[in-house]
């Protein structure tokens, strides 16, 4: 009997993590966890990438849509869910993909969370003062110069990250990086890591074309119909924010679109950033065949002592 295994995949966004997800499930004849916390809203699907209905039906995919934007939902209760599916999907398979581009929510997976101490409540209030009255960009320079090590790695552009660096920072006079351990809290199971990348021209162009794809199937309705909800946390997001400035005439469509692209550019820097820090993954070019990944985690798995 072969260890249980759980293989994430990783990589900027728009690089092919979900074919390559899908195909390693249909390889492994298992099922998929993602890890993608823009793609848990059921009301959010044409900006978040959601796997089409095609991808969907061709491997058992978990944590897709299975909240609202209504409902609180971070990334610790992610971890207590994923590890609860985690050992019912190990009794029926030795092998479990884990696919997504937010790499906090991965990493709570794969290595559990980083503790921090406790902070006055009032510096919480304070920050979310400071984001209704002056906007988000004046918090983000605040934790440029606090801990600019989490600036160049966090979403700064999720409101709800940025404050809980922010908190950590002001309550106790050390930067939230320094909180991070990078201990890795003991798993029933072993971890392989894939990557995927490619030259920075490529994965651009990827993104662009990605936002043009989005604004053919839809996106401007789907943001529309949400525009009501702009001020929940989960519509904080890019591919949204940009086109509620546009609906209220702020920007033009032009240049809404063109923010989301640079906005979304930014965000694939910043995965790239994290994931350079684990020397775990192993890193495959886009055009790699399956054929050479497979034969990667054959060998990288486990095999249990005769």
């Amino acid at each position: 009997m072969r260890s249980k295994t759980l293989i994430s995949i990783v990589g900027p966004t728009g690089i092919g993590k979900t074919a390559l997800s899908i195909k390693l499930a249909y390889c492994f004849n298992t099922e998929i966890i993602s890890s993608d916390s823009r793609q848990f809203f059921k009301e959010m699907t044409i900006g978040t990438a959601v796997p089409s209905e095609e991808e969907l039906s061709s491997a058992k995919h978990h944590f897709i849509q299975h909240i609202s934007i209504n409902d609180i939902y971070n990334v610790g209760q992610f971890e207590k869910d994923a590890m609860r599916l985690l050992e019912q999907l190990f009794k029926k398979h030795d092998v479990v993909i884990m696919v997504g581009g937010s790499a906090l929510y991965s990493n709570a997976l794969i290595n559990g969370l980083d503790e921090f101490p406790e902070v006055a409540i009032d510096i919480r209030q304070s920050l979310n003062k400071k984001l209704q009255t002056e906007g988000i960009n004046s918090l983000q320079q605040q934790l440029k110069i606090l801990d600019k090590k989490s600036y160049e790695t966090i979403a700064i552009d999720n409101p709800q990250r940025l404050i809980r660096a922010l908190e950590i920072c002001l309550g106790t006079g050390k930067p939230y990086s320094s909180f991070l351990s990078n201990s890795k809290r003991k798993r029933p199971f072993e971890t392989i890591s894939i990557g995927i990348k490619a030259d920075r021209e490529t994965i651009y162009n990827r993104i662009n074309q990605r936002v043009d794809i989005m604004l053919e199937n839809g996106l401007l309705n789907e943001a529309k119909a949400l525009q009501k909800h702009k001020d929940l946390n989960a519509l904080n997001t890019v591919g949204y924010k940009e086109l509620f400035k546009y609906f209220e005439g702020e920007w033009t469509l032009d240049f809404a679109v063109s923010e989301i692209k640079k906005n979304t550019r930014r965000f694939a820097k910043r995965q790239l950033t994290w994931y350079r820090k684990d020397e775990s993954i192993a890193w495959f070019d886009y055009q790699t065949h399956v054929n050479k990944v497979i034969e990667h985690i054959e060998n990288s798995i486990k095999k249990p002592a005769k």
